[in-house]
This record gives structure tokens, sequence and C-alpha cells, in this order.
């Protein structure tokens, strides 16, 4: 019975850490570019970290890309992960 249990334990841990080993830290970086009339601000991009599994941090950074259009001026924000 003991050894059952601590069986289960260093299953448990070795599972626990293979898990912990998959989560980086993954840099998300974001063109924003604006069109549709003069005097519109310049591109620019802006980045943020994201800490999840690889899988995970691709869909939360390509999540925040958009397209929007009002007025005649189209904003276009395009998110990749780095």
């Amino acid at each position: 019975m003991k050894l059952r249990s601590s069986l289960f334990l260093i299953l448990a841990l070795v599972g626990i850490l293979s898990l912990n080993s998959c989560v980086k830290k993954y840099r998300c970086e974001c063109a924003i570019t604006y069109s549709g009339a003069p005097g519109l601000p310049d591109s620019i991009t802006k980045g943020y970290e994201i800490t999840d599994t690889r899988d995970g941090a691709k869909s939360l950074c390509e999540d925040e890309s958009f397209e929007h259009e009002e007025n005649g001026i189209k904003i276009k924000e395009v998110c990749k992960l780095f």
C-alpha cells in the first residue's frame, strides 16, 4: 500500500513538471495601420508578453487582430506571435 502511494505521488510530480515545462513566455507584436484620410497617425507596432503554451499564446495573440472601418477611415491591427 505504501509503495502504491509513493508511486502515485512520483507520477503526479512528473506530470506536473512536464506540463509546466511547456509554459513559456512568448512575445506578441501587433502592427496597427490607419488608412482612408489624410493626416491619420503613422503605422505603429505594439508588443506584449504572453505566458502560456505555444498554441495557447498563438491563439491569444492572433485573436487580438481585427479590422474596423468607420466614416471611410480603416483601422487594421495584425498580431503575430514571436
